[in-house]
């Protein structure tokens, strides 16, 4: 049954929602966590399968060195204590697209502990714990439609049996919606720097569980708690925590009783319905998978791993305050994700003014990108064209107006800054004579608007401004242009 919640501020102001989040991220390998199947999305159903991610009888399990590294460094990118030995098991439940009838995952002796995220929360910096991260296998598809008596049936798709996975588990650290999503969109992006995953939520590359409860302010026990899942947008995942916690608030304040229950969130009615009774860990009868041995992870293998750690995000942002004096929020927008801070970088290196690069990357190349569905990686500007406009405008010799029509032109015809200054070559005005002559011829044109001026109405300076880059079609330098007028119109 729906419930209809709602709760107040007022009510609101006297719970805690207690929140922890499992988050589950495809490694970026070529091939399956236990088999060498291919890992490649959009295959024709069951294709990628061979007798050992299909479960049949006699087949044995080989661990992929790729997906173990990778997992690795993640950890690593988390602030996680890698531990040197940790164990398989095996994850005991029956769903039809489980052919095994169990998952192999890691339980007791994870492959990490005790990582970290950073949050901004309340204007400050806060710690959210992660509990663990652990290597596993991920189960098959359940098809309910798109295929000949979807109606009437359900179909198994297999190609995703056995792809390699990591979970990360955080402690139930966060206490609202809006620190859940943060928490995730720091993750992702920590984890997209790393390379270990292409976190692409649409393909199922990264999942969450969202496990929430509430209880009275003030209050240490913790309440009970239901668990969110298959919720496939950051957005979603907040919506869906934003209703439970009102949902639980209004059960508890009207008498009622919180199950402990698996739920699915629908976008559209924005509620939740109940799935299922929330499993315990001892109703999954873990034990240690018998076809794997312990994995180890030494000294030596750790540091080759940790050869390839990149420099993280939040380190990043402090690099280029300091070494490129961009702004704090210059450096969130430029470090979005490290292809873009690359390029951004490589740009600042040899620009005259690497905050005009900054100015620019925002003001006229990632607002047209947006506008267009584009990725940065598809701009027709590249970044060096992007430092190459920045020194034009630096060095006088192009103006911000014929800048932005440069910039209309570069994404019409798909052609990079350089080629298209080439082909236009357009010349900023800067002799004082010929611009002296438009502003004279303006003036006399306008006598109210001069005498509106002389008479204290200075905001009439606009308006001659414009008139004159109107005439000059947007060529004359506009500090000359200010500094004649001001120096006629003062008579």
């Amino acid at each position: 049954m729906v419930t209809q919640p709602h709760a107040t501020s007022a009510l609101r102001s006297g719970y805690e929602p207690v929140i922890g989040l499992e988050v589950h991220v495809q490694l970026l390998t070529t091939t399956k966590i236990f088999c060498s199947c291919s890992t490649r999305f959009g295959a024709p159903p069951n294709t990628n399968v061979c007798p050992v991610c299909l479960g049949l009888p006699g087949a044995l399990p080989v661990l992929n060195r790729k997906a173990v590294e990778f997992a690795v460094l993640a950890a690593m990118a988390l602030n996680c204590r890698i531990n040197q030995t940790s164990i398989f098991a095996r994850k005991n439940y029956f769903y039809p697209d489980l052919p095994k009838g169990y998952q192999i995952s890691q339980y007791d002796r994870p492959l990490a502990e005790f990582g970290g995220v950073e949050i901004p929360s309340g204007g400050a910096s806060k710690k959210i714990g992660i509990t663990r991260l652990h290597l596993e296998e991920d189960a098959g598809k359940s098809l309910h439609d798109g295929f000949p008596g979807s109606s009437e049936s359900t179909a198994i798709d297999l190609n995703r049996s056995g792809v390699p996975l990591i979970e990360i588990v955080s402690e139930p650290g966060l206490t609202s919606a809006d620190e859940a999503h943060e928490y995730l969109t720091r993750l992702k992006e920590i984890i997209l720097y790393t390379g270990v995953s292409d976190c692409n939520m649409e393909e199922g590359s990264l999942r969450c569980d969202a496990n929430v409860s509430v209880r009275p302010r003030g209050q240490k026990e913790f309440g009970t708690k239901t668990e969110i899942k298959n919720v496939n947008s950051f957005r979603f995942i907040r919506q869906a925590l934003e209703y439970e916690i009102d949902r639980h608030i209004a059960v508890i304040e009207s008498g009622g009783t919180i199950t402990q229950e698996t739920r699915l969130y629908n976008s559209t009615e924005g509620k939740t319905y109940s799935m299922r009774s929330k499993e315990e860990a001892h109703d999954y009868r873990y034990f240690p998978e018998p076809d794997l041995l312990p994995l180890v992870v030494n000294e030596a293998w750790k540091e080759e791993i940790r050869s390839h750690l990149p420099e993280l995000p939040e380190a990043r942002r402090k690099r280029l305050v300091a070494d490129y004096g961009i702004t704090n929020y210059d450096a969130q927008v430029l470090t979005f994700n490290r292809t873009l801070a690359d390029q951004f970088e490589e740009a600042a290196k040899s620009a005259k003014n690497p905050k005009r690069v900054a100015n620019l990357v925002q003001s006229e190349l990632l607002g047209r990108l947006k506008a267009r569905g584009l990725e940065v990686c598809q701009s027709p500007v590249s970044m060096k064209g992007v430092g190459m406009s920045a020194d034009l405008v630096e060095s006088g010799a192009i103006s911000g107006k014929m800048l932005k029509d440069l910039y209309d032109l570069c994404f019409e015809r798909g052609e990079d800054f350089s080629a298209v200054y080439d082909q236009e070559k357009p010349q900023q005005i800067t002799d004082s004579t010929t611009i002296e002559n438009i502003v004279d011829q303006l003036m006399a044109a306008n006598p109210k608007q001069v005498e509106q001026y002389r008479a204290g109405k200075k905001t009439v300076l606009g308006f001659f401004v414009g008139q004159v880059m109107k005439l000059s079609k947007g060529h004359a330098n506009p500090q000359l242009v200010n500094d004649l007028l001001a120096k006629k119109l003062e008579g």
